[in-house]
């Protein structure tokens, strides 16, 4: 899945300069849950590898679109409003989980599952697809490829730590918990659940917070709140103290890929798909790097202290979002 997303993530801005974003979204939405019920029909390891690669690829195109479709509503309020998107993607992963867990316990198979999500998927892309934003075109001018400037490279950056953060709690809070913290299994998910649900209250509070005292005071204090959490788990590895850590980590980065998103989407040197195509393809880089990184660093030393370096690349979010003028 990961390769289909970075195959496919140095042309997607390109092509929504070309046919425009509301295209890539409507083409996406089909096909992207399409993938599911390919992933249900599968017979071979081969056949998943190739349902999963498209899965990514699809993905790509659909997350960089409708974020672009979101920057084209943000320019109509004429305030940032992309967190409160983003939050309704939180909402829509426990919704996602919690539909899961039930089929599972009705003890349907993964091909009816993903038949069903494909079906809802298709109820509302049909039902809310003319209130979608009728963006502009770059035709025959649109570049395929744009070099980023200097500003794209750090609001990327920024992303990438954040994305670090946010791959090193998916992978690694529940191992935390479990060795580092001795939570009882009952409680080994509690620093994940704390973690997610914190972040998915940030972002509906972060839109009102932003417009109040600005983008880069948010950005600085979420970089502060990410490393403060997780070196609040690292020296103090109890299950109230852990989990308090992993709340400010979800606080904090609940602000961070979408006000970064938000302000890459104002860029005057590229077109808003080719920037978060660009900052996209930086920040998943740190998606991806950070759980292999911490279990590296955890095999020679200590989870505590690979904690302690995810915790130092988080407060790089404070640092470069104090150099760039917001």
């Amino acid at each position: 899945m990961p390769v289909g997303t970075m195959f496919s993530l140095p042309f997607t801005g390109w092509i929504i300069s070309k046919l425009g974003s509301r295209t890539i979204l409507l083409f996406a939405a089909f096909f992207y849950p399409s993938t599911l019920v390919m992933i249900g029909l599968v017979q071979q390891p081969w056949h998943l590898a190739l349902a999963l690669f498209f899965f990514g690829s699809f993905g790509n195109f659909f997350n960089i679109s409708v974020n672009t479709q979101a920057i084209a509503v943000e320019q109509m309020y004429g305030k940032t409003i992309m967190a409160s998107f983003h939050g309704i993607w939180s909402l829509a992963g426990f919704t996602g989980a919690a539909l899961g867990t039930l089929i599972i316990a009705l003890k349907l198979n993964p091909l009816i599952h993903f038949l069903i999500i494909y079906i809802l998927d298709a109820g509302l892309v049909i039902y809310f697809s003319q209130a979608t934003v009728r963006d502009s075109k770059g035709g025959a001018s649109a570049s395929f490829f744009t070099k980023p400037d200097r500003f794209i490279l750090i609001y990327g950056l920024i992303a990438f730590g954040s994305m670090v953060c946010e791959g090193t709690m998916f992978d690694w809070s529940g191992v935390y918990f479990q060795k580092i913290v001795q939570a009882p299994p009952q409680l080994v998910t509690l620093g994940y659940l704390l973690f997610m649900g914190m972040m998915a209250s940030g972002r509906f509070v972060s839109d009102r917070i932003t417009h109040s005292v600005g983008i880069k005071t948010v950005l600085i204090a979420s970089g502060i709140c990410i490393t403060s959490g997780l070196l609040i788990a690292v020296i103090f590895p109890f299950i109230l103290t852990a989990g308090f850590g992993f709340m400010l980590v979800g606080l904090g980065v609940s602000s961070v890929v979408p006000l970064v998103y938000s302000a890459a989407g104002k860029s005057k040197t590229m077109s808003p798909g080719a920037a978060l195509a660009a900052i996209s393809t930086i920040g998943f880089i740190g998606f991806l790097l950070g759980p292999p990184l911490i279990g590296t660093i955890a095999e020679y030393s200590s989870l505590r202290w690979s904690f302690t370096l995810i915790a130092i690349l988080g407060f790089s979010i404070t640092v470069l979002a104090s150099r760039v003028k917001w």
